[in-house]
């Protein structure tokens, strides 16, 4: 929601142990998001066969029948019979001050979904991603790949925030990818007390996202790949943009894609959504997409992605 105004003006400082404050807003927008739809959509728009794994509310039909016709398996999401599905309600006002809330609902269920049954339906896959979730769920989903050895990729991420060292270690141990952004990645290295190097060695490949500035791949041994960013595009709305990344790589990794052009798929993907509005509302064709890498990273790049991405 949009507001006119300035909060700032609706304050009396001496009076916010009384606040009660209601905003006229100039419009609603209501958009599809969570961290794990929005890299499953991504993953099914460039031919990937995602499953959706996660705990939602009685009133997730509409977006179930959205994700299921764009290609994404919901047959690993669990309906709570009591909450809602969690959402993200926020207020921007004139100056991009921003007044929010966010609502788990249903989300708190994760930590009742197990993964083998899933996997024994859908007759198994690459990687378990395990994003931003129920701490719980993060745990107990981590736990169950490392035991059952399914090959993991940790992406906490907004998690960090709240996550105490002790928690962080025990997602990130023993992950064939974790992804992060600049300042994910220097909070990692804060909260568990382990220096960028004792990290490394607990993990496979650490991806650093660096916005504009492109990404960083640290691989295991010692190599350091840079890559940049899709240069010249015109940034309307970055929501989703490090979900739409991580799709990217993952559909890479899922044709076999040496890491240098897994980042190069991640970030021309990205490029898409950030200059549209929404997570999910941008429309992706085989051919411009290939055209916008070749541009950026150059011929030989589009080549070997064009030899291996499945048909969309």
């Amino acid at each position: 929601m949009t507001f006119a105004g300035r909060f700032s003006d609706s304050l009396v400082v001496d009076q916010l142990d009384k606040i009660s404050l209601s905003f006229l807003v100039d419009d609603l927008e209501v958009r599809r998001g969570g961290c794990g739809a929005n890299i499953a959509f991504g993953l099914a728009a460039l031919g990937e066969e995602p499953i959706l794994i996660g705990a939602v509310g009685e009133d997730f039909d509409d977006y179930r029948s959205w994700l299921e016709r764009h290609g994404v398996d919901c047959s690993g999401v669990r309906v709570s019979e009591s909450r809602h599905t969690a959402r993200f309600v926020c207020t921007t006002d004139a100056s991009q001050a921003q007044i929010a809330t966010f609502y788990a609902g249903a989300m708190a269920e994760a930590r009742e979904i197990e993964l083998k049954p899933i996997f024994d339906r859908v007759g198994g896959w690459d990687i378990v991603l395990i994003g931003p979730d129920d701490p719980e769920g993060m745990v107990r989903h981590t736990e169950e790949s490392r035991a059952r050895g399914y090959r993991f990729a940790a992406d906490p991420s907004q998690q960090l925030a709240f996550a105490d060292g002790t928690l962080i270690r025990s997602l990130i141990d023993g992950a064939a990818y974790l992804f992060s952004n600049e300042y994910e990645a220097a909070l990692t290295e804060k909260k568990t007390g382990w220096s960028a190097a004792e990290i490394q060695e607990r993990v496979g490949t650490r991806v650093v996202t660096r916005g504009a500035d492109g990404v960083t791949i640290y691989e295991a041994d010692g190599t350091q790949t840079d890559v940049p960013a899709i240069a010249g595009i015109t940034a309307i709305d970055p929501t989703g943009v490090g979900d739409a990344f991580r799709a990217g790589f993952l559909a890479g990794l899922g044709v076999e894609l040496p890491h240098e052009q897994c980042a190069q798929l991640g970030c021309t993907l990205a490029a898409s959504v950030v200059e549209t509005t929404g997570t999910q509302e941008y429309r992706l064709g085989r051919d411009g997409l290939l055209a916008r890498l070749r541009a950026q990273y150059g011929d030989a790049a589009a080549r070997i992605v064009d030899d291996r991405l499945p048909t969309f």
